[in-house]
């Protein structure tokens, strides 16, 4: 049987199409694909994006700056020693890129200067750590990502 020049430039066309089709159906229905947004209410948060614009600033003012260590009980937060730990409020928010069911957020509650993140909550791999706090009316915000 001999195929027409025609027919062959129409079975191409159907075969590009058909894989074409397959591939976008699977990068849409796969769970493997699926990705989320860093927040369920993206837009509300980007209304207050200013705010953490300032907030880094005043971080980057700071003479003495925030660390972040790992240690054998977990991650361990030690914020500049200037700032009274009575004083401090805020929260810790980690992201898992990866899970959004590993996601949490803890408040600040200090001794000595440093807040300790139990190791437990912490699984091997990439975090982002957002850490907010305000002191004596001033906002202060440090991001950062993180390998554990």
């Amino acid at each position: 049987m001999k195929i027409s020049w025609g027919t062959g430039i129409v079975i191409t066309i159907i075969s590009f199409m058909a894989f074409i089709l397959y591939f976008v159906i699977t990068m849409s229905t796969g769970k493997a694909y699926t990705h989320d947004l860093v927040t369920e209410e993206y837009y509300k948060q980007e209304l207050k994006f200013q705010d953490e614009i300032d907030a880094s600033q005043n971080l980057t003012n700071l003479k003495e700056e925030l660390t972040i260590t790992k240690s054998k009980e977990g991650l361990l937060v030690k914020f500049p020693s200037k700032f009274n730990e009575e004083k401090i409020q805020g929260k810790v928010f980690l992201y898992r890129p990866s899970n959004k069911q590993l996601d949490f957020e803890i408040p600040i509650s200090i001794s000595k200067t440093y807040l300790l993140v139990p190791e437990k909550r912490l699984l091997d791999g990439r975090w982002n750590i957002k850490i907010a706090w305000t002191t004596n009316n001033t906002n202060y915000l440090f991001k950062k990502e993180i390998l554990y």
